[in-house]
């Protein structure tokens, strides 16, 4: 059951490595499908069946995603950008940005606005097949516990006063028109200047993208009697002067002291080594 979800995840990560890389002759179905082991016939059909989509769709609009962030982040040409990433010439990279995003990269360069961009799909999730903590460093021993001080900021999200837990959440959230999950992480990863960013392409913690709890009388009372609503969103500093999506909200969030317990790394080459039925 979970063979195929291990090797669609393989195929995903080498996508996001070769476009990083600029690597473009790695990311046929003719290299990834033989990498496999299996036909390209054979890996498309898989590959839909497990990520919903067609395999040349999302390699495109990943190529689209990354493309983005360089026409807003760099002063290069917008040529040398779409030959970077794979379009045949100006028009042909103009034509996919316009109908991907509804504006032209050139538009876009001079005034950048949230555009929900093609996130990286994570089709093995320990959480999702109910593995648990598989990976996670279950010794408490080098658990790091101490006090930070956050300066003010912003805090762009959508919440939910009703949920309990982030799949709750997100099956909640996704009943809400232009609120589901991979809406909300398209927006939220074309915003520029996240404060928790470190440059990951995933859609958690590494690219800034954040769960988070605000106290509310409204919200629901959670375990230790406290009401409270779920939030998931991105701090921005307190200065940001961006625009904001319709759907989402942005609050000022004070200087505060605040506790951290740190961990260890996740081991995602022993979630991927993991076989549920050994």
């Amino acid at each position: 059951m979970y063979e195929w979800h291990k090797q669609i995840q393989i195929i995903v990560d080498e996508i996001d490595e070769c476009i990083k890389n600029r690597n473009g002759e790695a990311i046929t179905l003719r290299f990834l499908s033989r990498k496999l082991g299996y036909s390209e016939f054979h890996t498309t059909r898989k590959f839909k069946e497990i990520s919903g989509m067609q395999f040349r769709d999302y390699l495109r609009h990943r190529k689209l995603a990354f493309a983005l962030k360089e026409v807003r982040d760099s002063e290069k040409s917008i040529l040398d950008i779409a030959f970077d990433y794979g379009f045949s010439s100006h028009e042909a990279f103009t034509r996919a940005f316009k109908g991907t995003y509804g504006v032209t990269p050139s538009e876009y360069r001079k005034k950048p606005i949230p555009v929900a961009l093609r996130t990286k799909i994570n089709p093995f999730d320990r959480y999702f097949f109910g593995f648990g903590e598989i990976g996670m460093m279950k010794s408490t021993d080098d658990v790091k516990i101490y006090f930070v001080t956050i300066p003010a900021h912003k805090f762009l999200h959508i919440k939910n006063s009703e949920s309990n837990g982030y799949w709750d959440f997100w099956q909640k959230q996704s009943l809400i028109p232009g609120q589901d999950c991979e809406t909300i992480c398209g927006l939220l990863d074309s915003i520029k200047g996240i404060l928790d960013d470190d440059g990951g392409s995933e859609s958690n913690s590494g690219s800034g993208q954040i769960m988070a709890y605000i106290n509310d009388p409204d919200g629901r009372l959670c375990d230790w009697g406290i009401p409270r609503t779920e939030c998931y969103g991105v701090r921005l500093p307190f200065d940001y002067k961006g625009e904001v999506p319709p759907q989402m909200l942005m609050i000022d969030v004070p200087e505060a002291e605040y506790i951290v317990f740190e961990h260890g790394p996740f081991d995602y080459d022993q979630q991927l080594r993991y076989n549920p039925q050994s």
